[in-house]
């Protein structure tokens, strides 16, 4: 009960910030408007399919999760700026009222911007004359949980390592290195070499990827994808409970 109720607070602390809803909803139909656009301009002997709306799509809900991890940051950041935390801590909640009350808001608020990224996706795809598989939109986002768990833990991890200012910083190289080497704005398949590598090692890659291939109906071949994602996040965040334990600790003392 303590945990949802300061899962509530963190929440309405997000909501006041008008951030908030330019990267939440703004941003992704911004974003579709624009690259479909370009797609458009794009000569089909080029063969470019990354921005094809059935790959954008949820490329796009993938990299406004990215956002989630940099909403989590400022907030915990802020929070023990202000020493709101340690002074919590004196009440009876535990270190995991707290883990929780600041990852099922910004759980919340990623299903809620994939939600918002998939309705813009279906309302351009009647413009493109493309129909999507609603089910399959559905289920892609399932799989797109263990990302976002993954993305929460680092904005945990940053915004308790970091302060308020440089929390945000260390969080855009992130969001620019998901950019590139997610394979969201470039197809890192075609390009190979290095990046693809480095793609294929780290799980930024292969959760675009396993999102990607549900909404296009190869769910059997994101199941590998998705395994893997699951280690990242489950890993991720195992560091995100330890690192934050044991900086309330030293806090304290």
């Amino acid at each position: 009960m303590r945990s949802i109720t300061f899962s509530s607070r963190t929440i309405k602390e997000i909501l006041r910030d008008p951030l908030s809803y330019i990267f939440c909803i703004g941003f992704p139909v911004v974003m579709l408007i624009i690259m479909t656009v370009v797609n458009n301009s794009i000569p089909k002997q080029a063969d470019m399919t990354v921005f094809n709306l059935n790959n954008l799509t949820p490329g796009i809900a993938v990299f406004g999760l990215t956002f989630v991890m940099l909403f989590a940051s400022m907030q915990v950041a802020k929070d023990r700026t202000i020493a709101l935390i340690i002074r919590l801590h004196a009440s009876p909640m535990k270190p995991s009222d707290f883990i929780v009350g600041y990852t099922l808001p910004m759980i919340i608020i990623g299903l809620i911007q994939i939600a918002i990224t998939y309705v813009a996706g279906i309302v351009i795809s009647i413009f493109v004359d493309y129909s999507f598989n609603y089910f399959d939109l559905f289920l892609s986002i399932l799989f797109f949980i263990p990302s976002l768990v993954m993305y929460i833990s680092f904005g945990l991890i940053f915004g308790t390592l970091f302060s308020e200012k440089a929390a945000p910083g260390i969080c855009s190289i992130l969001i620019s290195v998901v950019g590139m080497i997610g394979g969201i704005w470039m197809d890192i398949e075609s390009i190979g070499g290095t990046i693809m590598k480095v793609g294929k090692v780290l799980p930024f890659y292969r959760g675009v990827k396993c999102g990607r291939m549900v909404v296009n109906g190869s769910l059997g071949g994101a199941v590998t994808e998705l395994l893997y994602t699951i280690l990242w996040a489950v890993a991720f965040y195992v560091i995100a409970i330890y690192v934050m334990n044991r900086k309330l600790k030293k806090d304290i003392m």
